[in-house]
């Protein structure tokens, strides 16, 4: 059975999805699902995008099964190493996506972040954040989304090409497979060509790196979005030679 091992209910703040009406949607499609709120700690906002993880587990522990795990997705800074690492610690998760959504403070969300600064700049900046975030977690079990920053910048050409940042792309890579980690294929725009085959660039890359593990995740905030694209993500996945996992105690599984 396939997962979808990214998305969202309640306990995010940019979402309203009922867990009950998520796991009703994936087994109409013959899927597992892994749930995995948002948690940003220090988020610029105070009191977005963090929860409180023991209700968390009261409220999804009675639905826990085999096709229905628990995880989360940790947004990764500098500033809060130690804060994450104990939560993961704490915590029984099945799964911990790690995530670069705010860089020095700053939500790439918001158009300030890319104000008076060239593509390649923002880019560059974002991608050196999270070599630094990535190189201090190792307590994570798949790299969420790398080319989340392509989402909300606003240059004419938003695409992250592989060949344009390949040095800080191979580093960030090297430290996924060394520590025999995932890579996530979000699924979010895989429709689109051109993003389907950067993603490709990077996963054969992340192969010919020693990397083994490819995660696959819609990033859901509503039930239509729920498995969206996945027969491009295994498409990708098969082409660059990955397996594909969920991961179950903090342990990949093979679909």
């Amino acid at each position: 059975m396939i997962f979808d091992c990214h998305i969202h209910s309640t306990f995010s703040t940019d979402s309203k999805m009922q867990i009950e009406d998520a796991i009703k949607k994936a087994k109409e499609k013959g899927m597992g699902l892994i749930v995995t709120d948002h948690m940003d700690i220090k988020y610029p906002i105070e009191g977005s995008f963090i929860f409180d993880c023991e209700k968390y587990f009261i409220e999804y522990e009675k639905y826990r099964s085999e096709d229905f795990l628990i995880g989360i997705e940790l947004g990764l800074r500098d500033d809060c190493i130690y804060e994450n690492k104990e939560l993961v610690k704490n915590f029984p998760f099945d799964y911990v996506i790690g995530s670069i959504h705010v860089v020095d403070g700053v939500d790439i969300f918001q158009p300030s972040f890319y104000e008076n600064r060239e593509k390649a700049e923002s880019y560059l900046h974002y991608l050196n954040f999270m070599y630094k975030c990535i190189r201090e977690c190792d307590f994570i079990d798949s790299l969420g989304h790398i080319n989340y920053v392509t989402r909300y910048a606003k240059y004419e050409d938003t695409e992250l090409y592989y060949n344009d940042f390949k040095e800080i792309i191979d580093e960030i890579l090297k430290i996924i497979a060394q520590r025999e980690k995932a890579v996530e294929i979000n699924t979010r725009r895989l429709e689109n060509k051109i993003v389907a085959l950067n993603m490709l660039d990077i996963l054969k890359r992340f192969k010919e790196l020693g990397g083994k593990y490819v995660t696959i995740g819609s990033d859901a905030h509503n039930i239509d979005s729920i498995g969206a694209n996945f027969d491009i993500a295994v498409e990708l996945s098969n082409r660059a030679n990955l397996n594909i996992v969920y991961f179950k105690n903090r342990q990949p599984n093979y679909i």
